[in-house]
Formats: structure tokens, sequence, C-alpha cells
């Protein structure tokens, strides 16, 4: 007997609705001026998954650590996007945070989304410290702050997989 194909894992996870918490890191937005974050609600909805929990904080760790370990522990979600935070700029620390509440790390995620914006922005894709990966059982994704690095980290790469993802957590 043969194993199954990834075609056959992303199948049987098709019925996998995902318990999401989005959290956006930005000095300046607010709920109602988060064009980023009403995005990943958009995208999120639109594929019947469930949005557990949405903030806006600062973009400081210390504002972002214990938000962070509380949607970790939550029951009801079983992954965490942020936007914002990955840049190179003095501002940009809470990518530290993030990185070092990931158990296991996901690398292609980063290395993809750098690739595709690469096709997009050229040779200032690699400013982004996208990152994603597993923390405490639950998918943890950072992703920059723009709309359009949004949309193509979620439709181009987490969307896809997030089910499957899910579905390979949950054995």
């Amino acid at each position: 007997m043969s194993s199954p194909s990834y075609q056959q894992h992303v199948q049987t996870s098709s019925a996998i609705v995902a318990r999401c918490g989005i959290i956006t890191l930005s000095d300046t937005r607010t709920q109602s001026t988060d064009k980023s974050g009403a995005l990943i609600r958009a995208l999120l909805q639109t594929e019947s998954h469930a949005i557990a929990h949405y903030q806006t904080v600062k973009d400081d760790p210390a504002e972002l650590e214990p938000l962070l370990q509380s949607l970790l522990a939550r029951g009801d979600i079983d992954a965490i996007l942020t936007n914002g935070g990955t840049g190179i700029s003095r501002r940009d620390q809470t990518i530290a945070v993030i990185e070092r509440a990931i158990d296991l790390p996901l690398p292609g995620f980063g290395e993809l989304f750098r690739m595709l914006s690469w096709q997009q922005i050229g040779s200032g894709a690699m400013l982004s410290r996208a990152v994603g990966g597993i923390a405490k059982r639950k998918l943890l994704f950072a992703m920059p702050g723009s709309t359009a690095a949004v949309e193509l980290a979620m439709t181009k790469l987490i969307l896809p997989e997030l089910k499957h993802l899910l579905h390979e957590l949950r054995k």
C-alpha cells in the first residue's frame, strides 16, 4: 500500500476550519485604519475560517509578549497571524518575540515569501524578516505590514496550506 499523496492530504483536510488570532503591530494604525488586518480577516472569512481574536498593538516587545503568550494558551485558537514589525527599522523589535515563541520553524514560509516578494518589488524583498512556524502546537506567521505583502503571504502561502498544516498538527 502506497502512502497518501500530497493531494490526498489536502483533500482530507478540506473540512477544517481554522480559528485564528490576528495581531497588527503598528505605532500608527488603529482598528479603524488597519487595512492589512482587515484584509487578513476578509481573506480568512472568505475561506470560512473563524476570527477568534483581533487586536492592534504598538510595535513594542513589551506589549506583544504577554498578548502572544495569552493567545498561545487559548484553546479556541489554532493559528496566529501577525502583520507589521518585520522590517529593519529601529522600531521593528517585535519579530524577536515571535521568533522566540516558535518551537518548530517553518523556514520555507519566509524563504518563499521573500522569493515571491522579489518578483513584485525586486531586491527590497531582502529587508523582510517574515517568519513562520509552530508555537505550542499552533501555527504562527509574521507578515510585513503592507497590504500588498499581506495579500501575497495570505493568498500564495498561508491560505493554500492552512487546513493541511492544521490537519498535520492535529494528528
